[in-house]
């Protein structure tokens, strides 16, 4: 699909044939980002004010449970393994215990969070609250970019808002590493969709040193490179896809010299119980908890729905053809979160960077009534909010 003029205001000025001098480099690339931050400004809005409505919701259910909430947000399940890495860095060796093993944790946001709480004031925890939350913003700003490339600014903003009113989307705003993640995803795939190679291997290069399923992003830009590749040859396309997967198998790799043993950190994994299993495990859950579990956890029916839900959702992502980077990143996503034989009630968070998985209902709701869109909308919010609440306060072993 051709760039509309606010998209094609975004491209390097290189890629439209035009060469600007050296003095004005700067200044040129400044409005542009102008331009871009004030087109996504409706979308920054509307995610800002669903996450604060989410925190608001949150403060008082938490008050009434007797609960603090900066702990629950800033300082506790996977935000203390965050922690513990920052204050006493790896562990040197594999050991036996079971769910015991830090190295599982990709080392970006532990890092960050180190640097920035040495040179500023409060804890590491409260760095590490503020920075997810800070990364939710490019995170958001980067969705929009995406929405609005493809298909204008009204499904920009309500792909954007859709990603706030995730099910579990309570994490953009906890000390995780969901929101960093997700803001490498989204503008490595826009650079894709630019034709940014280099930014985009760059990013994706980032992505893997921040989760293990930036591999799912590093195949996205990999794969595409290569497609490109077969056109036409291009240094950046050949750097861009080298780049790609360096994070990823870096970490991986330094986790095998640390433990001394090629497969160190597939083994760390299988401590974990994170091996691929072929999706059997996940099966298993299903059948478990649809056809013979006659009280089903609420929290464990709202990770199944999202699962089943997002299953959908590709299969209309790929009737909607969208672009190849998109399907491949939310593909292997898919292919490793089903496929895991791990802890079964996160993976509804492990999918939240899988943005492009909601464009097919960011469609839906910008062709819809405007009654259907305000009943959608409220919806939207409403379970957002109760999802993150219940998932902290009343399921016991999330989030």
């Amino acid at each position: 699909m051709p760039p509309t003029a606010a998209t094609e205001a975004l491209l390097v000025p290189e890629a439209r044939g035009v060469h600007p001098a050296p003095g004005t480099a700067t200044a040129g690339a400044r409005t542009r980002v102008a331009r871009s931050l004030r087109r996504a400004a409706p979308a920054l809005f509307a995610y800002a004010a669903v996450r604060v409505f989410v925190l608001l919701v949150f403060g008082v259910w938490s008050h009434k449970e007797g609960h603090g909430i900066w702990p629950a947000l800033a300082a506790d399940w996977d935000s203390k393994w965050y922690l513990g890495i920052a204050d006493h860095g790896y562990e040197h060796t594999l050991g036996t215990k079971r769910d015991a093993n830090n190295l599982a944790f990709f080392p970006l946001h532990p890092y960050l969070v180190k640097a920035v709480a040495a040179v500023t004031p409060g804890s590491r925890a409260t760095v590490g609250l503020i920075l997810a939350a800070l990364s939710s913003f490019p995170a958001a700003w980067g969705i929009f970019a995406v929405g609005d490339r493809l298909h204008g600014r009204r499904v920009g903003v309500l792909l954007t808002f859709l990603w706030a009113c995730f099910p579990v989307g309570i994490v953009q705003w906890m000390g995780y590493t969901e929101s960093l993640f997700t803001a490498f995803v989204a503008w490595s795939l826009y650079a894709v969709l630019t034709g940014r190679w280099v930014w985009a291997g760059a990013l994706a290069a980032l992505s893997g040193l921040t989760r293990p399923t930036g591999i799912a992003l590093a195949a996205a830009v990999g794969l595409c490179a290569l497609a490109t590749l077969r056109r036409r040859f291009s240094w950046r396309v050949l750097t861009g896809a080298l780049l790609a997967p360096l994070g990823w198998l870096g970490y991986v790799g330094w986790v095998g010299l640390r433990l001394g043993r090629w497969d160190g950190y597939f083994a760390v994994q299988r401590l974990w119980a994170n091996e691929l299993d072929g999706g059997i495990e996940t099966l298993r859950r299903f059948r478990s908890l649809l056809a013979y579990d006659s009280t089903p956890e609420l929290f464990l029916v709202i990770v199944t729905a999202t699962l089943l839900a997002s299953v959908v959702l590709f299969a209309f992502s790929l009737w909607d053809r969208q672009p190849l980077p998109l399907l491949i990143f939310t593909g292997v996503l898919l292919a490793i979160v089903l496929g895991s034989g791990g802890v079964y009630f996160s993976r509804a968070r492990f999918l939240a960077p899988g943005f492009p998985l909601l464009l097919p209902l960011a469609l839906v709701m910008a062709r819809a009534s405007r009654r259907f869109l305000l009943l959608g909308v409220t919806g939207a919010v409403l379970g957002a909010a109760y999802c993150g609440g219940y998932m902290i306060l009343v399921w016991p072993s999330a989030p």
